[in-house]
């Protein structure tokens, strides 16, 4: 069996690279480089790219596949193998770049050489706001970048959200990248790297949910028809697709603060359980008979408030790049092999 490939991928200036270094050594993995500074054309394309986004285009695209189609099958034959750039990415800044005849001819010079080149063992996506990626373009200071158009950088992010939201040629992990520095920040550097390890280690994927267009809501009841297929991965990536179909705020902070108001309601709801409770206990009930009684009174609200909370969750998950299904099977396993305090109150996470 092949060794896992992992592609690193993100609009311009996000840290793939950098991500890439790192998860080399953890891994003791090969390393793949982009070698984008030999495109002739690359400065020219970033002063007009109407005119020379084709000459662009296409020696980018041979360029990668020559490199992906002899490096990637030979080194998985004996090791690891990490890349910071996925050969679909030429297909995404082909079709952001590229019009009319152009567009076509790319077309089908791309299919032609795509279907050659393994797909990877597991995606890393790398994001990041607009203004991030801005400051850091300004820092490495690359001398054909530092009249980048914050436009074609937002478009880029655009398309990058588009490709992934429907990817279906490998499991993708995101990761938003705002508030991480894993260059200065050994903790946030283990986090990403073991999100990472953990999303090989369990084949955690996140395949596409939408059926249809784009705009229409995806459907849960035709997603799970088998009750065997539900993991935490499907129900994030449900809602990420949930999001872009209604156009659901995907502001982390506002969010996090309506998991705050559904858990003040959840709590609510715990406490009409108990006086409940307690009023059948002061019928002559005894306590667990009283307590069933409660729930049975209240059961659907009481449903329907944990649902939000967990649909709060999942969303904050996907917000901050973790995946949730394996951070919780991480920390279960340190909860499973602790030696709990005596006189502990047995809660979890204390």
């Amino acid at each position: 069996m092949p060794y896992p490939y992992i592609a690193i991928e993100g609009v311009i200036g996000v840290g793939k690279t950098t991500l890439a270094r790192y998860l080399q050594e953890a891994l003791s993995a090969e390393l793949l480089l982009e070698v984008f500074e030999e495109n002739p054309f690359l400065s020219d394309f970033y002063a007009d790219r109407t005119r020379y986004a084709f000459q662009t285009q296409i020696f980018f695209l041979l360029s990668r596949y020559r490199q992906q189609h002899q490096v990637i099958p030979r080194t998985i034959k004996h090791s690891p193998l990490v890349s910071d750039y996925l050969f679909a990415k030429d297909w995404l800044f082909a079709h952001l770049n590229l019009v009319n005849d152009e567009l076509a001819v790319y077309e089908s010079v791309y299919t032609a050489l795509a279907e050659r080149i393994p797909n990877p063992t597991l995606v890393v996506y790398l994001k990041a706001s607009v203004d991030t990626l801005m400051n850091r373009i300004a820092v490495r200071d690359r001398p054909y970048e530092r009249n980048m158009d914050r436009q074609y950088i937002a478009a880029l992010a655009t398309a990058y959200d588009d490709l992934f939201a429907d990817f279906s040629q490998a499991p993708v992990l995101t990761i938003a990248t705002d508030n991480l520095n894993i260059v200065n920040d050994l903790d946030a550097r283990q986090q990403v790297i073991g999100q990472i390890k953990s999303a090989l280690d369990s084949g955690a994927s996140q395949p596409s949910l939408l059926n249809g267009s784009p705009a229409e809501s995806p459907q849960l009841s035709a997603i799970f028809a088998d009750d065997t297929n539900r993991r935490l991965p499907d129900f994030q990536q449900f809602h990420h697709a949930l999001d872009r179909a209604k156009h659901f705020s995907t502001d982390l902070y506002l969010n996090y603060m309506k998991l705050f108001d559904e858990l003040g309601e959840l709590s609510e709801m715990m406490a009409r359980v108990r006086h409940t409770q307690l009023g059948h206990i002061a019928a002559g009930a005894n306590e667990s008979l009283a307590l069933r009684q409660a729930l049975n009174a209240h059961r659907d609200d009481l449903q329907q408030e944990m649902a939000d909370v967990l649909a709060y969750l999942l969303k904050l998950a996907n917000y901050t790049g973790i995946d949730l299904e394996a951070a919780y099977l991480q920390k279960m396993d340190v909860n499973v092999n602790r030696k709990w305090h005596t006189g502990t109150t047995g809660v979890e996470g204390e």
